[in-house]
Order: C-alpha cells, then structure tokens, then sequence
C-alpha cells in the first residue's frame, strides 16, 4: 500500500562546506519531493550541488538543517537498527561501478552482503536469490563466480542495480549512473531500469547532465544553480522550453553537442 502524499520530501536543505577560510552553501535551502514510481530528473551544471543533495538524501552526510521524511517517517531522527531498517527501502547507484565494490570480490559475494545484511534470505536461500537477482537484470547465472574487474563496465552496471534491487527498495538514487558507459550500453542499461520501474513500481532520483536521456526516461526534472533548485517541472516541457537562466543555458550547451538536435 502507497504511504499518502510524497514517498520522499525534503524541505529546506541547507549544507555548508568549508573552503579554506570561507564557507560556501553547497545546498543553500532545497525543497524536493519525489512520488511513488516516478522519475524525477535532477540536472545541473558541475559544482551545482546535485551530488550532495544525493548524499544528504541517502542519509550518507548530514545536513546543517532542513527536515526530510521517507514514507512519512522523520529520516533525519533515525540513528542506529531503526536507520538500517528503513535504509533497505532506499538504495543507491554511483557512476562509477568498480569504485563502488571491492574489485577482487566476487559477483556472487557482492550481491550476497545486503541479502544477508538485511536478513532477506537465509543462507540456504540466498544462492537461488542471487540467481533471481542477476536473471532479473538480465546477466547468466555463470556470471557469479567472476570478480568484479574481471567483467565488462555495463555488466558490472548491471550488478550495481542489482544489488540495489536485493533489498527490494522503493527508491533508488542514480547519480550519473550511465554517464560513463558507451551509447549501446548506455541504452541498454535504460531499457532495464524502465522495466524494473514497471514491473516493481520503483521511484528513480536520476542525476544526469544529459538532457537527451533525461527527456526519454524522467516525467519530471529539476535544476539545480548553486546549491538551490531553480526549476521544476514536466520533462518534455521543462527541456523543451525552460523558464530559469540556468535551464536555459544549460539547453543551449547541451544543443552545440553533436546529437544535440534530439534533445
């Protein structure tokens, strides 16, 4: 049963960071809210806050001040067994797959420790779980027993989500998941995130600097300037005409790329 209202809000985010002498807002108040099942596209140009916001959201850095609430529940009061409980509803994939594994481990091993961490299959249960998971994202059984530098980028993609999938998350945060994969890979691994969206009815975060994936995959966008969001919206309308000073610039930018016409 769908909690009423946002799966996940967050209201006036604010995280500073020292430089030096100096201080500087890296989330200078940001107000967010994502609903079951959708995408909500977080874009932005380097620097903008969108990677700290993504943070901040996983519960993996504190923020100076703000609220934040997942199912209704209070996130930022959660500490301990009660955090870890509700952490296996929220998940996240990192762009670069191989930083965010031990790369001597095994597939297999990789997608074992949250089955096991979350006490979601027994230890009898959980090489047939592995086995669902990985036919689940479309890789051969076979595959488990490799490590994981000894496969492909896209492959080792493909074992990111699925271990994001283990915990069977309502939520998962996608920072620049597909950015660093090739255009048939990439294209791949977007179909897949579709259909397990359909089929499990999992809200997406996708941080992207890509405008053309962004208006293909999220049903709404937001822009980040400086630590704040300066828009929302519908996707298509969004890119296609944006409002902000920073949405338009960043659809101009994105129209001297080669390809840029599709977007």
């Amino acid at each position: 049963m769908r909690t009423p209202g946002p799966l996940l809000q967050a209201t006036g985010l604010r995280k500073d960071f020292r430089r030096g002498e100096d201080r500087f807002a890296a989330l200078a108040g940001v107000d967010l809210d994502i609903a079951a099942g959708e995408t909500l596209a977080l874009v932005g140009p380097s620097g903008s806050g969108k990677s700290t916001l993504a943070r901040v959201l996983m519960r993996l850095a504190e923020p100076d001040s703000g609220t934040l609430r997942f199912a209704g529940e209070d996130l930022l009061a959660l500490r301990g067994s009660r955090l870890r409980v509700l952490r296996r509803r929220f998940q996240m994939v990192f762009q670069d797959p191989l930083s965010a594994f031990n790369p001597r481990t095994t597939v297999e091993r990789a997608l074992d420790d949250p089955l096991r961490i979350h006490a979601i299959a027994g230890r009898a249960a959980r090489p047939r779980a592995i086995g669902a998971l990985l036919e689940r994202v479309g890789l051969a059984d076979g595959l488990r027993h490799r490590r994981i530098h000894e496969i492909s980028g896209g492959q080792r993609q493909r074992v990111a989500i699925a271990r994001a999938m283990a915990t069977r998350p309502e939520l998962i945060v996608l920072d620049e998941a597909v950015s660093a994969l090739d255009v048939s890979v990439r294209a791949d691994i977007l179909a897949l995130l579709l259909d397990l969206q359909r089929q499990h009815d999992i809200a997406y975060l996708f941080i992207s600097h890509d405008l053309a994936v962004v208006r293909q995959t999220a049903h709404r966008v937001a822009i980040m300037d400086q630590g704040r969001i300066v828009e929302t919206g519908d996707a298509r309308q969004v890119i296609a005409a944006p409002a902000s000073k920073m949405g338009k610039a960043l659809l101009a930018a994105a129209m001297k790329l080669p390809g840029g016409s599709n977007v």
